[in-house]
Formats: structure tokens, C-alpha cells, sequence
């Protein structure tokens, strides 16, 4: 094997084409194990880490720190260790590498079938028996996120350090390159604004822990990252930047992809936005009540307000839909997958609550607090960000009353729920002081009509405003 295996990008689910990577865990000439953990990619719906199917010494990594890579294309190279020192080939593999990856293209795969060592569960390679399952970590070969400033999003970060160490031992680097077991202090690196290269470890073993970043992020002298050399355009733009005094942050990750689909829905959907006040003061009554006489169940407002979308989009199925413009088709789907809009560390997300017309409100809002937490962590995987159809924005929970969302495309509408606060209103021949708050939809022309639209408006603010009108509808 002294030309190499190439290991290319797997197909990552949900439909998603291309990559971008993040940060590469080894380097060239490192010795990694089959299912370690190699780079950390950014699709177009979450952050993840790809382990590589094969064992031996990197030749070639295919891709720097912020290039897309489509599927399919060539991501990294290993050659066994013993065929790599026996073969000067070993030292150049790039072009028979890719040979190998044009002739395992023409075969159909870009994976050994025979593979029966990896355990990973990515679509593009096999899950065997295998061995045991380590992650070691290699050295890193830049900042994550380039120069935006970002925070690297994990996906699985060990409750504990001596959790890891149990389960995994020291990488087998050469010499000079970093050795890190756990991924929290890679994340605590991160945070701290430290390079993991200036960190000295106190162990004998060279492996940086916890207390060393802790020790490292107090010292004036390593606070700062030592910054990779900028590329002309990049120097030109930075030198731009100095002159005006303005602050240039490049658009790339999970902005970039959030800039081209919200671009692509203002591009394609001709959408029109409705709304009325609703008096919520009962929605809340029987939210307080539910919480007395089942608090396991932690149903809040998001909650009751998914169960009240669901009975809606069972009345006007139209709004639970997509156009397909290849095809000239309205699609009217079938289940009802609940998207809801949430912070994360990596900006706003959109997880899917699937098949939300199938569950009750205490599983709905055992769905949403689960999703949510996961949004807090960073680690949702694609799955649980894609196939929405329809999506419930809670923006009150900014402090605001009002909005104009953008459409999640290719979905057909969106509810916007504003803050609930006492207004004076008119209640039963009488000013008093009730909790408001106002409902926005926004829907595409395309697929209703403003009748359909504001009749499904008109039924969410009844039913906020009597919640027992949702009993008929159950």
C-alpha cells in the first residue's frame, strides 16, 4: 500500500453535497488509527467530525481550513507505516493517491469494502465489527474558523477529562506535534483564545490537560494565539480595513450558508406577511395550571403554541407545503415535521421536531427541550436540521412584539409569536389589564391565498385566546 489509501468526503446525510473544513486534528506524517477522528467539516446544517476508515501514516491532507469539498472528492491520504518508511514513494503519493481514488471512483466506491475495522456510522464506508475505538487527536494545522473569531462547535465533549483518559491513549505524533486525548480542552484552548502549540504540559507523557490551559489562559504571554500568515487578497483587505477603520469579518461557515438560503428564499418566494393581537391571558392560565398538576412534563408557551400550529396545519394542510419550480408543483406533505427557531453557538438554527402532528403536547415539549439543549451544545447533527415543513419562531423571547421573518425555504410559511406582557384591553365590557401578545404570519403567495392564510391566523389566535377551542379540534 505504499501509494496510499485515499479516504474521501463521505456522504453526510439529509442530502448535503459539500463541506467546508474547519480544522484538521492531524497532520502530515502524523500516525492515526482507524476511526479516529481526522478534521471537522461544516455542512450546510451542523459541525462534524469525520473519522477516517483507515490505519497508517498521513501522506496527504486534500483541503486547507476553510475550502469547500464536495462529496466524493478526495479528502485525506494514509499509507501503512511499514510500506511508507520501505517505499521512497511514500514521500510523493499525491499523484498515485489520486490514481488510486479515479480508480476506485471507476469501481463505485472510494472505500475498501473489505474493511471490517471501522465502526464509524457514516454513509460512504461500511460499519464493522472492528477493533476498539479510540480518538486521538494529531496535531492542529490552524485556528478554527479562520479570522471571524468563532467558536469551534463539538459534538460529543466527554462530561469529564479522566472520563477520556480511561478510554483512549496519548496520540503517537512525531516530533513537535501537539498531543491533546480530550476534546474539552481543545474547547477550552478555544475559548481562552490560546494556540495549543504554545501550551507547555506538566506531565512526563507531553499530553496537555486541563490544569496546563488553565495555567496557560492566566499567563499575559500566551493569551493570544499566534495568528497564521495572511494571503495577499487578505493583507490587501486588511490593509483596507486599517485605512477606514472598518472591521471586515469574512463570510464563511455557517453565515455563509445561512446568507445564501435566506438569499435564495427572498430570491424565489413571493411572500406576504399578516398578523393580529391576541389576548393570551388563558393560554397562560392553563400553562400554569399544567405546571402545577404535571410538572414532569414541562409544558411552557413554545409548547402549547406547537400544539395549536399542529391542530392548524390539520385545518389548512395548503400551509404544510413546498413548491417544487422544477416541476411547476405544489407539494402538500403528508406528516408534519415542527421547525422551530433557536440560538446556538454557531447562530441561529432551525431543529426539526419530527413528525410533530403524531405526538402529544407533553411529547412536543419533551422534543423542544431536548433540541434546544442540543442547539446550546452545538451538537445537532444534520438530521435533526433538515426536512422541516413548516416553522413556529418564538421572537419574543428577544423582548420584541413584532417581525417580518424570511421564509425557511422550501417550506411555505412561518409563525411568529411576539413577547406576552400586560396591555390595557377590552375583556368582557370592561379595560383591563390582560397578557398580549401579537402573531405574525408570514406565507408564500404561491401556495394560498390571504383567505387560507388569515383563516389559519384567525384559528392560533382563538385558540390562544381559548385554549378549550382546541379540544374540538383534537
Amino acid at each position: 500500500m505504499s501509494a496510499g489509501q485515499v479516504f474521501a468526503l463521505p456522504d453526510l446525510g439529509e442530502g448535503l453535497t459539500e463541506a467546508e473544513i474547519v480544522e484538521w486534528h492531524v497532520g502530515v506524517g502524523d500516525e492515526v488509527e482507524v476511526d479516529q477522528h481526522v478534521v471537522t467539516v461544516e455542512t450546510a446544517k451542523a459541525a462534524v467530525d469525520v473519522p477516517c476508515p483507515y490505519a497508517g501514516r498521513v501522506v496527504t491532507l486534500h483541503g486547507d481550513t476553510g475550502q469547500m469539498l464536495e462529496v466524493g472528492q478526495p479528502l485525506i491520504t494514509v499509507a501503512d507505516a511499514t510500506a511508507a518508511q520501505a517505499s521512497p514513494a511514500a514521500d510523493a503519493p499525491e499523484a498515485a493517491g489520486a490514481e488510486q481514488y479515479r480508480s476506485e471512483e471507476r469501481a463505485g466506491t472510494t472505500a475498501s469494502e473489505d474493511d471490517s475495522g471501522s465502526g464509524a456510522v457514516l454513509i460512504g464506508y461500511g460499519t464493522g465489527a472492528g477493533g476498539r475505538r479510540r480518538r486521538r487527536a494529531g496535531r492542529r494545522r490552524a485556528p478554527a474558523y479562520g479570522s471571524g473569531g468563532g467558536q469551534l462547535p463539538v459534538a460529543q465533549v466527554p462530561e469529564t477529562e479522566e472520563s477520556v483518559r480511561e478510554t483512549a491513549q496519548p496520540a503517537a505524533t512525531r516530533h513537535g506535534a501537539v498531543k491533546v486525548i480530550s476534546p474539552l480542552v481543545r474547547r477550552l484552548a478555544l475559548d481562552a483564545g490560546l494556540d495549543l502549540a504554545s501550551i507547555r504540559p506538566a506531565s512526563p507523557d507531553g499530553v496537555i490537560r486541563r490544569a496546563d490551559v488553565v495555567e496557560a489562559s492566566a499567563e499575559p504571554a500566551a493569551a493570544t494565539a499566534a495568528a497564521p500568515t495572511p494571503s495577499a487578497p487578505a493583507r490587501a483587505a486588511q490593509t483596507r480595513a486599517e485605512q477606514t477603520g472598518d472591521t471586515r469579518i469574512p463570510l464563511t461557515g455557517v453565515r455563509r450558508v445561512i446568507a445564501d438560503k435566506l438569499s435564495t428564499s427572498r430570491r424565489e418566494i413571493p411572500d406576504a406577511t399578516t398578523w393580529v393581537d391576541a389576548d393570551a391571558t388563558e393560554l397562560m392560565a392553563v400553562k400554569d395550571a399544567l405546571k402545577r398538576a404535571r410538572p414532569d412534563d414541562g409544558v411552557g408557551v413554545l409548547a402549547l403554541m406547537a400544539r395549536i400550529v399542529v391542530a392548524g396545519l390539520r385545518r389548512h394542510p395548503e400551509l404544510n407545503s413546498s413548491v417544487d419550480t422544477a416541476a411547476g408543483e405544489i407539494v402538500q406533505h403528508s406528516a408534519i415535521h415542527l421547525g422551530f427557531a433557536a440560538q446556538s453557538p454557531r447562530g441561529l438554527v432551525v431543529p426539526v421536531v419530527k413528525d410533530a402532528g403524531e405526538m402529544t403536547t407533553a411529547q412536543l415539549a419533551a422534543a423542544l427541550r431536548d433540541l434546544t439543549a442540543a442547539a446550546r451544545e452545538g451538537s445537532l447533527s444534520p438530521a435533526q436540521l433538515t426536512g422541516g415543513t413548516f416553522t413556529l419562531n418564538n421572537y419574543g423571547v428577544f423582548g420584541v412584539d413584532g417581525s417580518t421573518p424570511i421564509i425557511n425555504h422550501p417550506e411555505a410559511a412561518m409563525l411568529g409569536v411576539g413577547r406576552i406582557i400586560d396591555r390595557p384591553w377590552a375583556h368582557e365590557g370592561q379595560l383591563a389589564l390582560r397578557k398580549v401578545t401579537q402573531l405574525s404570519f408570514t406565507f408564500d403567495h404561491r401556495v394560498c391565498d390571504g383567505g387560507t392564510a388569515g383563516g389559519f391566523l384567525r384559528f392560533v389566535a382563538d385558540c390562544v385566546e381559548q385554549p378549550s377551542v382546541l379540544l374540538a379540534h383534537l
